[in-house]
């Protein structure tokens, strides 16, 4: 198999003769455009497409040929041989949004035809929410318990006696301010 996955290659020996030869295989993967037009599919394209959206950003072109590295795969792994344009956008939109959250929007607000000022806040708040996901899920480890070996109600307790403490202190030191005056 080739390394992009794009072709096998197979040894082979004839029927005929017994002599072995090689053979590769390739599969055709088609992007249909919104002309109704089919032409090969591209990794090229698609990193043009989303350089665009990077652009200012800390992207390098190594993470751009990974970025549609993945896209293909994803595109591949559907067993399709035609895929729609406007699919392939979608497809690009996840890989994107790890890479860079960012360049992710401005490439959502192409390929989810965003309208108004409400379309771009709906997904800065999904983002958010999900990113904030991803952080809680972050600080428990496999047992369910925090990063520091506590849950997260246990944490919860810690801080609100840590809190209901230094209250504690500010008003002892308040009040022997009041008594030394």
């Amino acid at each position: 198999m080739a390394d992009d996955g794009s072709a096998i290659r197979r040894r082979r020996q004839c029927p005929e003769c017994g002599r072995r030869f090689t053979t590769v295989e390739t599969t055709s993967l088609s992007v249909i455009k919104r002309s109704g037009v089919g032409e090969p599919f591209s990794r090229s394209k698609v990193i043009n497409g989303v350089r665009k959206a990077c652009q200012g950003r800390p992207v390098s072109e190594d993470d751009l040929a990974m970025l549609a590295q993945e896209v293909e795969e994803n595109i591949r792994a559907s067993g399709a041989a035609e895929i729609d344009a406007h699919e392939v956008g979608l497809i690009i939109l996840g890989p994107l949004q790890k890479l860079d959250k960012v360049a992710y929007l401005r490439f959502a607000s192409v390929y989810q035809a965003f309208e108004s000022l409400e379309d771009f806040e709906s997904a800065i708040e999904l983002l958010r929410h999900e990113s904030a996901e991803d952080k809680s899920s972050e600080d428990r480890s496999p047992d369910g318990k925090g990063s520091e070996g506590r849950s997260p109600q246990e944490k919860n307790t810690t801080e609100k006696n840590t809190a209901e403490k230094n209250t504690a202190e500010k008003n002892t030191e308040k009040s022997t301010a009041k008594s030394t005056l």
